[in-house]
């Protein structure tokens, strides 16, 4: 592993152990060179994934990508941090066990909202704007009225 320091490729692991989430390995290293001190993470991969957007252009599965939006439409609410990994490992798990390495955006995003739809609304509702290119805020408006369809059956909206 290369010093993100110094760019020494000869460090050494000074303690290795299972991470939080238990699906990868933590490691503390030490550079020799500069002294530097960092940590890594060690995930199993079962098969390297292709991404294949609504263009056709394909780009290798990026496990940060995906982990920064779902980061960025739970940003402030209240889901624990190991909850969130263990969703995001949840994910690329799935995708993996497909059973094919490319793997439709559509697919991605739609698991994606599957999983935020059972840990936190306001998450899900945000990625889907984004995912689902909102422009208006009726747009918003239409899709959080098709989360709760026994609302607009039970409390019909006053004509205006």
């Amino acid at each position: 592993m290369r010093c993100p320091f110094c760019g020494n490729i000869d460090t050494q692991v000074k303690d290795s152990r299972p991470a939080e989430d238990h699906v990868s390995i933590r490691r503390r290293r030490f550079c020799p060179a500069c002294g530097g001190r960092f940590t890594t993470y060690e995930r199993v991969q079962l098969r390297d994934l292709v991404v294949v957007k609504t263009n056709g252009r394909r780009e290798d599965f990026d496990r940060d990508k995906l982990e920064r939006s779902i980061r960025i439409a739970l940003q402030k609410r209240p889901i624990e941090p190991d909850r969130i990994e263990q969703m995001i490992s949840g994910i690329v798990r799935r995708l993996e066990s497909m059973g094919e390495t490319d793997i439709p955006s559509k697919t991605v995003g739609e698991i994606v909202m599957e999983s935020l739809a059972r840990i936190d609304t306001v998450a899900y509702v945000r990625f889907a704007s984004v995912y689902k290119n909102f422009q208006a805020a009726d747009d918003f408006d239409k899709f959080v009225s098709e989360l709760r369809p026994e609302d607009a059956v039970t409390n019909p909206k006053p004509d205006a």
